[in-house]
Formats: structure tokens, sequence, C-alpha cells
């Protein structure tokens, strides 16, 4: 493979400590890197070194000569007067930009939502970083540096952008380089990860998975002293294989050294046991929508949730998902009391006790000049965690907060530090009901594992809102779906089946208007008028199926509510009945498939 670029005895120091020291690597083509590592410790250096956008205090970036660089940095680096189109294509008329297919694919992909015509300088954040996302794919760069691309991107964003690089270059042509803390997109679309720790750059093979296991291999071999942070890894790495099987299919995984490393690790969480816990603390009632609708009142009358119904069990691990302003925070305020419903009912357990954690993390200004110890200290001294009483330093400790980061001031914290400490807080005050809104982001993948070990033990009732596809397949146990059409859709096979939802509604066209989708193996126009027929009967035959299916499940979540809140509880009974609620699910997910085959054939 041709060399690209590279890096040689690169050195950076701040006052205080060394950010790199004599590093030497190099890209080649064919190479799709992922650069891991805590928050700190350089990565986003090594980048923008390695763009040549900063000078190191020692060594040298080469590249070959005719080898162009893209390169994505967190700032926003946009001319704020510029209309949004103008800032995407510069000064190509219409019809130059979009009679080029890779153009359009990054429109539709990234912008379809964002005001063609609108300054850049009125836009959100998210969109801002979309804009520029934009703008760089639609160039034909030989190397592209991404740092934290799926900022600001939803699932579907994230997923368009996983394909997208996938298929932009051949096998051995290209470069790519980026840093994320999305373990799956990590996976999806890298062949080498370099993990940046103590100054160095370690080399492995592979995505997030493989790149797990070595660690945890070199970990081992070299008798770490870090017990804490390898107990970590290697409870993620059991996950991975037990939980994420396609994930350890790739090449480079050893499946016999995966299945050694594994073998006296147990299950990350113990449903059955703490749905009993759960129950214990929480009784039969938790949280309940019922029939709830909500108008916005923001001068259009937007209806936001139109009759919606969501049962929040004891121990429920429910991930939510949704496109961009389809109201997922709006509906954990629901949940939490904060909003009021236009129409319907919010039903809350007599010993409900609900936590946020949002996604600004205000809630910590009020004590912005306290130490992080002190914080956690204020709430209690002695915590029990996953069935072990630990003190609040070493639980402070767990998540990444060292001897001497614990008596840094809270305003002195960066924003991955605040959330953390947030969700610390959150936790100390033994809540019943945990509501998490994008909880990864600012966190690095070492941090997130050690937050989803204390999440696994955790005996309460949670609801994550999050874009993190490995954080909800991680902690969650079944997701459900806001689509922006008003309604709360039951995802019985996970995210896949909401990006096949999305996907089945059509592409979207740069002014935001619903392209019309290509559809294959006939449509309305195409169709005989008995198919036509035959097509209409066997949609309404469907949706009388699901809305008996859908019954079923209600009855069926009604008698585990019941048999739960028994004092003498048959968690045997609960789990048969668990089993059937699953294959109910499964049914319900094959009826929605018949549908869309039925809805295509009549176009809609």
């Amino acid at each position: 493979m041709a060399h690209l670029l590279g890096a040689e005895n690169l050195s950076v120091a701040f006052v205080t400590r060394t950010i790199l020291d004599n590093v030497s690597l190099g890209l080649e083509d064919g190479d799709r890197i992922g650069m891991v590592g805590r928050n700190g410790d350089g990565k986003s250096t090594l980048m923008r070194l390695l763009a040549q956008r900063g000078t190191p205090d020692s060594g040298r970036v080469t590249k070959r000569r005719d080898v162009s660089v893209g390169y994505l940095d967190q700032s926003d680096v946009l001319d704020g007067d510029l209309e949004v189109g103008r800032a995407i294509v510069g000064d190509q008329a219409d019809h130059e930009w979009a009679s080029n297919p890779k153009i359009r694919d990054v429109m539709g992909g990234l912008v379809s939502e964002v005001d063609w015509h609108a300054r850049v300088s009125s836009l959100s954040g998210g969109q801002k970083r979309r804009v520029a996302l934009a703008k760089l794919l639609i160039g034909d760069d030989d190397v592209i540096m991404l740092d934290e691309p799926t900022n600001h991107l939803d699932v579907e964003g994230v997923a368009w952008l996983a394909t997208h690089l996938k298929q932009r270059w051949r096998a051995t042509e290209g470069g790519l380089l980026v840093v994320t803390h999305d373990r799956w997109f990590l996976d999806e679309i890298c062949n080498h990860t370099w993990e940046v720790h103590d100054a160095m750059v370690d080399d492995f093979d592979g995505g997030y998975a493989a790149y797990v296991l070595a660690r945890a291999e070199r970990d081992r071999m070299a008798s770490v002293v870090e017990s804490k942070r390898v107990q970590l890894v290697k409870k993620e790495l059991a996950w991975l294989r037990r939980g994420a099987p396609a994930r350890t299919a790739k090449p480079k995984f050893r499946i016999e050294a995966a299945n050694e490393l594994i073998a006296d690790v147990p299950e990350p969480r113990d449903s059955l046991a703490l749905s009993k816990m759960a129950m214990s603390r929480l009784g039969k009632d938790v949280l309940d929508l019922e029939d709830v609708s909500l108008t916005l009142d923001d001068g259009e009358d937007r209806q936001l949730f139109d009759k919606i119904t969501l049962r929040l069990a004891p121990g429920q691990r429910l991930g939510l998902v949704g496109v961009n302003g389809s109201g997922k925070t709006t509906l954990l305020r629901l949940l939490n009391g904060e909003v009021k419903p236009s129409a319907g009912k919010v039903k809350k357990g007599k010993t409900v006790q609900t936590a946020v954690l949002s996604q600004e993390v205000r809630e910590l200004d009020d004590v912005s000049n306290s130490r992080v110890i002190e914080v956690i200290e204020s709430e209690k001294r002695v915590f029990a965690v996953g069935g072990k009483e630990v003190s609040a330093s070493q639980l402070v400790e767990q998540l990444g907060f060292t001897n001497e980061k614990q008596w840094t001031r809270v305003s002195e914290l960066s924003g991955g530090e605040r959330r953390r400490l947030q969700l610390l807080r959150l936790l100390v005050g033994e809540p019943n009901v945990l509501m998490l809104d994008e909880p990864t982001n600012d966190l690095d993948t070492d941090t997130l594992s050690a937050i989803e070990d204390v999440l696994d033990g955790w005996p309460g009732t949670l609801v994550v809102v999050s874009h993190d596809r490995y954080l909800l397949e991680r902690v969650t146990d079944s997701q459900m779906a806001l689509l922006g059409d008003g309604r709360l859709r039951d995802l019985p096979g996970g995210v896949d089946q909401y990006l096949d939802l999305r996907n089945a509604a059509g592409p979207m066209t740069a002014t935001g208007s619903a392209a019309s989708p290509a559809v294959s193996g006939g449509s309305s126009s195409e169709s005989s008028e008995a198919e036509l027929r035959q097509a209409r009967k066997d949609l309404a035959r469907i949706e009388r199926q699901i809305t008996k299916v859908d019954a079923q499940k209600g009855r069926l979540q009604e008698q585990m509510n019941a048999a739960g809140a028994k004092p003498d509880a048959d968690f045997e009974h609960i789990a048969g009945l668990n089993a059937r609620l699953q294959e109910l699910q499964s049914e319900i997910e094959d009826l929605e498939g018949q549908w869309m085959e039925a809805a295509e054939v009549l176009g809609e």
C-alpha cells in the first residue's frame, strides 16, 4: 500500500505535563483508523499535527506531495455571514452541484432539514456541525480526518455517515482518521485503532471490539497493576462476545483467547435479580402515560404527541431513539412532571423518585465552588453498588476521578467531567427511576465503560435517550422510537428496525422536503388493479392483527406487574410471562414487515 502521510518523533509538552513523547506513525492507502483514549490524553492534538494545523515542539510530519487532506475540527470554522448553500458548495450553480450524485447524497444525508437559504450564524450548534461536515465530504480529498464527527448527529445520521465513509473509496485507496467516542461507529468503519495514552500511541489491528480484546491481552501479559481498569475491559469484552456475536466475527478476532479471558466473568446484568430489587423499591406502579397528546405553543401549534401510551415497569431499561425535533427530551420532561400534557393522563407511583441527567448539566452551577469529593460526600459517605459497600472516594474514582482530581473545584471541570459528576450525584441520591438525556456527550470510551459498569448493578427503572447505538444496546433491554409523526413505536428489532422504518419513509432533498422514493418490485403505477385491491385488503387485515397482538401485550404486561407486586412473587412464572412477551414483540415485528410490503405496492 502507498504511504500517504506520517509522523517522525513528534513531541508536545504543556507547562504541567508531556502530551506526546517521540511518537512515530504512518497512514497508508486503505487505512481506516480510529483514535481512542481518555479525554486530555492528546487525541485532538495528534490529529491537528497530522493535518498540519499545528506545530510540534520537536519532530516533523511528512506527506506525499500529491496528497490532499480534509480536516474537520471540533471548533466552528464556518463564515457566519454566508447562506447555508453557499457555505457548502461555494459559487456553484444549482444545476452544477445537483448533477453530482456524491453531492446529492451528502446533502440528503446531512443537511436535508436545514434551511438552504438561512445564514450560518442563525443555525444551532448541531446544524453548523452538519454543514461543516457536508462541506468537507463533497470534496475529493485523499485523506479525511474527523474530530468527533458524530457529535450532534442522530442515530440515522451516524448510520448514514458510516455507510458513506465505507463506500467513499475502494478498499485499498484513501485514508481515514477519526476521533470519536461512538464505539459502534468505530467498529463499523475502522480496520485499525490507535490508543493514545501516557504520551505514546499503541497501534491495534481491527475496530473497537478487536481493540478491547487486544488491550485486555496486553494488560494481562504485562501483569498491569491497574486491576480495576482491566476488569472493566474484561466485562465489556464479555458483553461483546455474548451479546454482539456479529462484531466478533472479524478476521483478527481470536475467539479462543477471548473465551479464555472471559471464562470467569459473569453476565453484565442479572436482569431477574435486578427486577426483583426494583419491584421491592418501586412497587407495582412506576410511570404511565395514557393517551397523552401534547401541542407546542410555538406559534405554529405543532402537535408533538398524538395519544401516545407508555407504561414503565419496575426495573425496565428502555432506550429512546428518534429524529431531531420529535420530542425525545420533551418525553423525559413529561415523565418527570416538568411538562403537562394537552390531553391524557400521566400517572406516577407513590414511591417513585425520579432523577434526570440533562444535556446542559446546569444543575452543578449551585456547587461550582465546591470540590468534587465534597459534592458527593454531602449526599452520603458510603454507598451500595452491585451488592457491595463503597466509599464516596471509591465511587468517584470508579468514574475516573483520580485522588488528585477529586479535590478539583467543580468550576474547573471539563464538560465531560461535569457530566460524570452530575451522574454520580444523581445516583447517590438513590432515585428509583433514572432518565439520561444524551449521556455520552463529551465522554471518552473508558469513561463510558465505567458508567455502563455502574449502571449494570443499578436496581431501578432506566430510560435513556441517545444517538449512541453501542450504549443503547449495552445498557437497555428494549427500545422505542419517536418518528416525528406524533406516535411512539415499539422496536422489537432494535435500532436496525428504526433505521429500516426511516429508510422506508424515503430520502430527503436538500430543501428539507421529502423526495420521491425509489420503489423496487412494483408501485401503484405498475401494479394491476387486482394487486392493488389485494394490497388494500392485506393492509386492513394486518392492522387488525397488530391491534389484537398489541392488546395481548398490554394484558400480559399487566399480569407481570401484578405477579411482581405480590410479597411472595414467583419470579420463574414472571420469567415465563416475559418470554411470551418477547414472542409477541417478534410477532408484531413480522406483521410490520408484511405491512410495509403491502404499503409499497400501494406506493404509500
